[in-house]
């Protein structure tokens, strides 16, 4: 079987292609991210999977290269991770009792025969009114400062949220059905 990479070193995207029965190697990427790009956030998704995917997929001649890159949208308004307490306060508070969007880009490349495939998720997720007081909780024991959006759903699922649309797994960073899938047009089907 082709060796296949995960262009990633999230544990999270790790575990759910585990879970799926793929068989892979983590290569780290560093592929520099901008998130200003003036692009929509399915579009920016997908761009930014591809950047990631294709510097990683320059150092292997015969591989499946996967990529993805995740971040939350609310009113056209991409997201990304909050880097201080402050900023993540803020944005639960933005969020609270709203629905936003979770947008996953992926691609898959085959090195070998040149083959680029990037789709892009989307999942909806309504957070219930949130008080500063949980908020404030949140972010004294959870992780708020290494996600987009300032929470994963891992930490926050029964507190936070009242309804998700969509694929659950892409609010963890991949979409894993949509991507095992994709992977079937590379000749890449595992039976778990």
């Amino acid at each position: 079987m082709k060796k296949i990479i995960l262009a990633s070193t999230s544990p999270r995207r790790k575990e759910l292609l585990e879970n799926a029965g793929l068989i892979f190697e983590v290569a780290p990427c560093d592929y520099e991210e901008d998130m200003t790009l003036d692009l929509m956030p399915d579009e920016l998704a997908k761009f930014l999977s591809k950047g990631k995917a294709e510097s990683v997929a320059k150092n292997f001649e015969d591989a499946i290269i996967i990529s993805a890159d995740t971040f939350v949208s609310f009113q056209n308004k991409v997201i990304g991770k909050p880097h201080t307490e402050e900023k993540a306060k803020i944005t639960l508070r933005t969020l609270s009792g709203n629905t936003h969007s979770v947008f996953t880009g992926f691609t898959i490349i085959d090195t070998k025969k040149e083959k680029s495939i990037s789709k892009v998720v989307e999942t909806k997720v309504t957070f219930k009114e949130l008080s500063d007081e949980m908020i404030d909780d949140y972010i004294k024991n959870g992780n708020p400062l290494k996600y987009a959006g300032s929470y994963t759903l891992n930490d926050i699922a029964d507190k936070f949220i009242e309804r998700i649309e969509g694929d659950s797994s892409n609010i963890i960073g991949l979409p894993v059905d949509t991507v095992m899938e994709t992977l079937k047009e590379f000749g890449i089907i595992v039976d778990k």
